[in-house]
Formats: C-alpha cells, sequence, structure tokens
C-alpha cells in the first residue's frame, strides 16, 4: 500500500516541489495540498494522510496550532478519525521551534533543506510510526541544550553565594510576588522581605527586581 502524505505549506512553490521529490518514490502518494493550518486540519479529516508535511511558520492558523489540532483528533490510524504522523518541516531551525512542534505532538521535525533522497526515507520511517529528525535539526537541538546547560549552570554559579533564605526571595521574585506575599509565604515581616531584596539586588548587580526574578528563572529556581 503507498503511504499517502499530505503537504502543508503557504508557500505553493514549496509544495510543487517536495509532490516533485515525493512522487519519485512508487511507495509514496501526495493526496493533498493544503495552504495554512485550517485547510490542513480539514484534508486531514477528508483524506486520511499517512503522513503529513507541516510547515510551521504560516499566516493565520500556523503550523505549530495546526499540529495540536490534529494531535487532539485523538484516534489510532484505523479508527473513524485519521491520525497520521505530522512532520514539522521548516526552514526555521531555531530549538524552540523543534521542541514546541514536538511538544504540540510532531512525530518529528525536517528541515526544508533536506536532501530528496532522504526526505523520501524519512517520510517512510514517519509512516511506520518512528520519530524522525533531520541531521541539522538533531545537531542543533543537541548543540543549543548544551548551550542552555552551560548558562544555567553560569547563571546558578552566579546566584552560589546566597543564603537558603536569599534564595527563596529570589525565587519568589522570579514567580513575581510583592514584598507583602512573599512575606506572606515566608512567614516574614514586609520590612524584613525588603531588606532581603535590597540586599540581593547588591549582591548579585541587579538593577531591580525584574532582572532578579529572571535570574531566577535562568537559574533554575
Amino acid at each position: 500500500m503507498s503511504i499517502r502524505v499530505l503537504l502543508v505549506d503557504d508557500e505553493r512553490m514549496v509544495c510543487a516541489h517536495l509532490r516533485t521529490i515525493l512522487s519519485a518514490a512508487d511507495d509514496i502518494e501526495v493526496v493533498d495540498e493544503a495552504y495554512d493550518g485550517a485547510a490542513a486540519v480539514e484534508s486531514v479529516l477528508r483524506h486520511g494522510p499517512d503522513v503529513v508535511l507541516m510547515d510551521l511558520r504560516m499566516p493565520g492558523v500556523d503550523g505549530l496550532t495546526a499540529i495540536g489540532r490534529i494531535a487532539a483528533l485523538g484516534s489510532t490510524r484505523g479508527g473513524t478519525t485519521p491520525h497520521p504522523a505530522v512532520v514539522a518541516l521548516t526552514t526555521f531551525d531555531a530549538d524552540h521551534y523543534v521542541l514546541r512542534a514536538l511538544r504540540a505532538g510532531a512525530a518529528g521535525f525536517l528541515l526544508k533543506s533536506t536532501p530528496p533522497e532522504d526526505l523520501i526515507e524519512l517520510v517512510r520511517v514517519a509512516a511506520d510510526g518512528h520519530t524522525v529528525m533531520s541531521a541539522a535539526a538533531t545537531r542543533r537541538l543537541v548543540a543549543s541544550a548544551a548551550a542552555r546547560s552551560l548558562e544555567q549552570d553560569r547563571h546558578r554559579a552566579r546566584i552560589g553565594d546566597l543564603t537558603e533564605r536569599e534564595t527563596e526571595v529570589l525565587a519568589c521574585l522570579g514567580e513575581g510576588l510583592s514584598n507583602a506575599q512573599i512575606a506572606r509565604r515566608l512567614h516574614l515581616s514586609e520590612a524584613t522581605v525588603k531588606g532581603y531584596v535590597s540586599r540581593l539586588l547588591d549582591k548579585l548587580g541587579c538593577a531591580n527586581r525584574t532582572q532578579a526574578g529572571l535570574l531566577a528563572h535562568e537559574a533554575g529556581l
């Protein structure tokens, strides 16, 4: 049986290019093209594809939203509602897009620059129910994760000299709590909290509470 593929991209030339590539494979059939996320969901319901190649950055309903809507259809393949493997396909390989697409329910992430022969094989892999990730996207994701880890370690070192109570106050600033709210949570007086906040700003070299709160997030508090 042929692998039924839906192409989703707001640039029709991109869809035409992908169709040409995939049509070269005897076991792949492009069943439809959609040019925005809303149309993609409708096409999934109408055609029941096995694989959807989904652009992420589209006007109107974007790819991330469409991926979530398709995942929410909630039926496995063979049920009354088709539930295809949705592969995010984009030129934009920023790591946060990779993670957001995967969290939304994508089965993988491919760059539009993926070589034709690799694209065909990865569509087959996705149709078999496996996660697919282009080499370039994988390298970017791994490098970004390593960079985030190093950055978090740097921020944690910055707050390493804080006392336990100062760290608790800093975490509260990260939640955006006022002095009164911090006082109630930590069972302190507002005057005491105010003193802690002032010392924190001096110790950390932060200009204001907002900078301190951001540091709390960056340090993983």
